[in-house]
């Protein structure tokens, strides 16, 4: 079950989002009546409710709004008690002055935005003696591993316990809570109007991440990368799980370089049985596998991770996908053909780079790199056999293919393209692999100037149909990856 937090200034606002939220189905709505800025009605909120709900109002030294005195804020509380809420949210320390009267829930709450405390077991037991019908914990992470930590309690617990680490690296804990025994998550209205650090949108906790349907059972797969906000990857894998009917769900983890190696060991606890690797990280897991196949020896990097019983077994489908892409742009009979006499320039030296490189060496190119990090690119170059530029001589080059494997033009930095339209020619390939914007300003003046162009959904879609199948045994949808990943980021989004 998925809370929807409402936190608004005005009583008939909040009913409104209390009544609309019930028509689309949602079961239970947390009234952060802190945020009421008129004297506050709790019969008004209360009256006629279409469905139940808890009532908190937060002290801002736990991240809420109140503004009056202590002793009116417990009248508050205690009032809502009295009028019949469905559940109250208590702090722990004030709950034992709060006896428990009629049919109302007694949710007991601790909050910390410092930390996530080593003692996690004893405030937790701690908090059980309080006579609470659930147990909630929100604490700040800063490491992967407190999701661990906080999860496992929450399986652990004889009393039924939400447990939430706040924060882009706490999201899983929000998402995997039902999986692990949680009664339910909260969720935001609205993606913008958030609550609490790190929570996500009720829209995507129920369409993409499918929350109601998360269980004991569930297969876990993910995507690793610092940052992980930008990933398209939970949208396109769950689209693809969804529409296949299976019992797994694809989470966003945001893993800091100097995390991974304890990451990779503790993901058996989680139930994660596969991985999406993403920046910066293709290199790096490289140490953290027991096999590899033969296309991540020869490149040097792997974007997809199966744990496979005590195996961690490593691939790279940037290699063909980026190969499928480019053919999209090729007539049939050429399709998959050699690419003698063609130069490809290609932008950037990171892990994507290694693949499309050796994907144009593959097939006979002759390939150049230029990265802004000029050491990357010798060695790829040395590797490889072909040549390099700086990074400020690569308009010297007059390519064939144009391959942009930087992050430049990446939303929100939309106004940045790695060449100017000066140095494109029309016929010239233009393949980009920024796929948010999916019109990069590379790819609008490359089809401008009359290029032939591949977006960087068509490369990032193709990737994760063939990612699926390490994931699933069956290929990705790819259609349908297409049309939900250009809906994501084009002016109807999932998150509305």
């Amino acid at each position: 079950m998925i809370c929807v937090c409402i936190g608004r200034g005005r009583h008939k606002h909040t009913i409104a989002e209390h009544r609309y939220l019930a028509e689309q189905g949602v079961q239970l709505v947390e009234l952060r009546v802190d945020y009421i800025r008129t004297r506050l009605s709790l019969k008004r909120l209360l009256a006629d409710r279409p469905c139940p709900c808890i009532i908190t109002c937060r002290r801002q030294q736990d991240g809420g709004q109140w503004a009056n005195n202590e002793e009116a804020r417990q009248m508050v509380l205690r009032t809502a008690i009295v009028e019949g809420a469905d559940y109250i949210d208590l702090e722990e320390d004030i709950a034992g002055g709060v006896p428990r009267y009629g049919k109302t829930k007694r949710i007991i709450s601790y909050h910390n935005f410092r930390d996530t405390p080593d003692d996690l077991y004893e405030i937790h037991q701690r908090m059980c003696k309080l006579d609470p019908d659930i147990v909630k914990l929100a604490t700040l992470t800063h490491r992967p591993s407190d999701n661990v930590r906080m999860l496992r309690l929450v399986k652990d617990a004889q009393v039924p316990t939400i447990g939430i680490c706040m924060g882009e690296i706490g999201i899983p804990t929000r998402i995997l809570g039902g999986k692990f025994g949680a009664p339910f998550t909260y969720a935001s209205f609205h993606p913008e109007r958030s609550l609490a650090p790190g929570q996500v949108g009720y829209t995507q906790m129920r369409e993409i991440y499918r929350y109601d349907s998360i269980g004991p059972d569930t297969e876990v797969y993910g995507v690793i990368a610092d940052p992980v906000a930008q990933s398209v990857s939970p949208l396109l894998h769950n689209v693809a799980f969804g529409q296949a009917g299976l019992n797994k769900v694809f989470v966003p983890f945001r893993v800091p370089r100097d995390e991974l190696a304890e990451f990779i060991r503790e993901c058996p606890e989680l139930g994660v049985r596969g991985l999406a690797v993403e920046i910066p990280h293709k290199d790096d897991v490289l140490r953290h596998l027991s096999k590899a196949d033969g296309i991540v020896r020869n490149i040097g990097a792997a974007n997809t991770i199966l744990f496979e019983g005590r195996e961690v077994v490593g691939y790279n489908t940037d290699f063909r996908g980026f190969q499928e892409g480019m053919d999209t742009v090729f007539h049939e009979e050429e399709r998959g053909r050699p690419l003698v006499g063609r130069v490809a320039l290609v932008l950037g030296a990171g892990g994507i780079s290694k693949a499309i490189a050796h994907s144009l060496k593959r097939r006979d190119a002759d390939v150049v790199l230029a990265s802004r990090t000029h050491e990357r690119a010798l060695v790829l170059a040395d590797k490889l056999r072909c040549r390099t530029v700086q990074w400020y001589e690569r308009t010297k080059i007059e390519p064939d293919i144009l391959v942009n494997a930087t992050p430049l033009g990446m939303h929100p930095n939309v106004d940045e393209s790695p060449l100017d339209a000066k140095y494109l020619r029309r016929g010239m390939i233009v393949i980009e692999t920024v796929s948010n914007p999916e019109q990069t300003l590379l790819i609008k003046t490359a089809r401008e100037v009359g290029c032939r162009v591949v977006t960087g959904i068509e490369v990032a879609v193709r990737n994760a149909a063939l990612q699926c199948e390490h994931f699933t045994g069956q290929p990705g949808p790819v259609e349908l990856m297409r049309t939900a990943l250009k809906r994501a980021i084009g002016p109807a989004k999932w998150n509305e």
